[in-house]
């Protein structure tokens, strides 16, 4: 028994660091250098969006947490995943959306960048504050070395392969997001097998509650941290409530012993972010005429 424990466990954490790297990857070969620099170049914006993400965001996952009283191991879930934006799904809801596809996948993607560094701390500092607990202690230095090599490196290569060999990136993206796809399902799956019976008793708990209701507030917060008409507003709305869940995924297991409980009350959650932003983004999408962008169509195509 305890070596099939182990060989799952073995192939969990492959899979995991193979799924973030081949995500970011797939991020950088997606990426041109000017999209980028557009973005960065609306220094408002990205300061609204990065206020929302890195602060607004954080705080509010604590103010949830201890508002609904979450017992420990989802209360930990909650602050991780609060801690932890950029998820790359946030992109994939913008296209659904019909939104602006460029604007959406740039400022995720910065999102992502930053937030590997910045997870580690943040996660870090809010477990402290809540005080959940002496016991309880995040390798910050450990994780971000971990994140950021698994996140930042792939992702600055990826830019590199679009930059000087666009051929190869085109060629690669499909392959890349295929990996990126199966290695994402494999570690959902061996997630649930590995917490089944918490993830079990989650259901209709306050957990999952506290999961939908911080996703549609931060859909609400990044509407109104951003500037732009509406569509660009829906766009910067709709990477903001997803969490980037391989950082913290890496964190349980680094952190938590990949802690049942903790496993599974952040796919619980994750699980609530996901459903309310691909409802929200159909729905905004019925309103929306097909992308008009040869551009954004591409851009769409291209998302890992």
């Amino acid at each position: 028994m305890e070596t099939a424990q182990e060989l799952m466990t073995l192939i969990f954490n492959a899979a995991l660091v193979v799924m973030i790297m081949a995500t970011m990857f797939g991020a950088g070969l997606s990426t041109t250098l000017s999209a980028l620099g557009g973005v960065l170049k609306n220094v408002k914006l990205l300061l609204l969006v990065l206020l929302a993400a890195l602060l607004v965001r954080p705080l509010l996952g604590w103010g949830i947490a201890a508002g609904l009283s979450l017992e420990t191991s989802a209360f930990i879930a909650m602050l991780l995943l609060a801690a932890c934006p950029g998820a790359p799904m946030g992109a994939k809801l913008v296209m659904t959306s019909r939104g602006d596809v460029v604007t959406g996948a740039s400022l995720q993607v910065i999102l992502a960048a930053v937030g590997s560094v910045t997870f580690p701390i943040t996660a870090s500092l809010l477990i402290g504050a809540a005080n959940l607990g002496d016991d309880i202690v995040i390798p910050i230095l450990d994780l971000i070395k971990t994140v950021a090599f698994l996140q930042l490196v792939p992702f600055a290569a990826g830019i590199a392969v679009r930059h000087w060999a666009p051929e190869s990136a085109a060629r690669w993206r499909p392959s890349v997001a295929q990996i990126s796809s199966i290695t994402l399902l494999i570690v959902l799956v061996l997630a649930i097998l590995g917490s089944w019976s918490t993830l079990v008793a989650l259901i209709g708990s306050r957990a999952m509650l506290a999961g939908i209701i911080f996703a549609v507030v931060m859909l609400v917060v990044g509407y109104f941290l951003s500037m732009g008409d509406k569509v660009k507003r829906t766009s910067t709305a709709l990477i903001q409530p997803l969490s980037n869940t391989g950082p913290v995924l890496a964190a349980v297991a680094i952190g938590f012993g990949n802690d049942p409980a903790i496993l599974g009350a952040v796919v619980a959650m994750n699980l609530m972010q996901i459903i309310v932003g691909v409802f929200v983004a159909s729905y905004m999408a019925k309103s929306r005429p097909a992308p008009a962008s040869a551009a954004q169509a591409q851009m769409a195509e291209a998302l890992p």
